[in-house]
């Protein structure tokens, strides 16, 4: 008796609207990267720090996601699971690096951090603007949408940091702000890594079923 099989859609053809909004939030944050790196060390904020390293993951997975444009469901889906891999990886790098800020006991610059976290506030507001239509694509497609989000939502962290900062001449409003990215960066990625599992087994559940033919 024959078999009855479905199968998998065919590779989604890539969206020009999607492709174009990946390249200004790939530019965007390789941008911002390079500022909060830089104006990190000037104030010795963790905050800031940390949310450069987030940016230049951000920019690496948008680049990906522009790389596998029109690939497979599974591919797809595998891309996906590496950046959520690497979201929660950079949220247990963020740990790492507020324990070592507290041992040292260095207050960061306010005035610096406020300004930096204003402009890529603004910067990631933009972007997560431009990414939100597609939210509820895919699991790649999703991971981006979450990666802005959770930048914006960091973003406006570090500027209440930046005046806790400045209020009490104390690092701990800044090692808080850091910690709370790191959360970000653990249950965003845990998030994604779900989905990209959900989708994996999925597309070799029909490659099973092809099989039968």
């Amino acid at each position: 008796m024959a078999c009855s099989c479905s199968h998998e859609p065919a590779p989604i053809k890539p969206n020009s609207k999607f492709r174009t909004a990946l390249w200004i939030a790939l530019i965007i944050n390789l941008t911002m990267f390079v500022v909060e790196l830089i104006g990190g060390a000037y104030a010795h904020s963790s905050a800031l720090w940390a949310d450069s390293l987030d940016f230049f993951g951000d920019a690496v997975n948008y680049a990906i996601s522009l790389a596998v444009l029109g690939a497979s469901l599974y591919w797809r889906a595998t891309v996906a699971l590496l950046k959520g891999i690497t979201m929660a990886s950079f949220g247990v790098v963020v740990i790492v690096k507020t324990g070592y800020s507290y041992l040292q006991g260095i207050p960061p610059e306010a005035i610096t951090m406020g300004a930096i976290g204003i402009l890529a506030l603004i910067a990631n507001v933009i972007a997560a603007v431009i990414l939100y239509a597609f939210r509820d694509g895919d699991a790649n497609m999703q991971s981006v949408w979450l990666c802005s989000r959770n930048d914006a939502i960091g973003n406006i962290a570090v500027i209440i940091a930046a005046i806790g900062v400045f209020g009490t001449g104390s690092l701990l409003p800044d090692l808080f702000v850091a910690l709370v990215m790191s959360v970000l960066g653990l249950t965003g990625g845990y998030r994604v890594i779900k989905h990209a599992l959900a989708e994996r087994n999925s597309s070799k559940a029909v490659d099973k079923l092809e099989e039968c033919q």
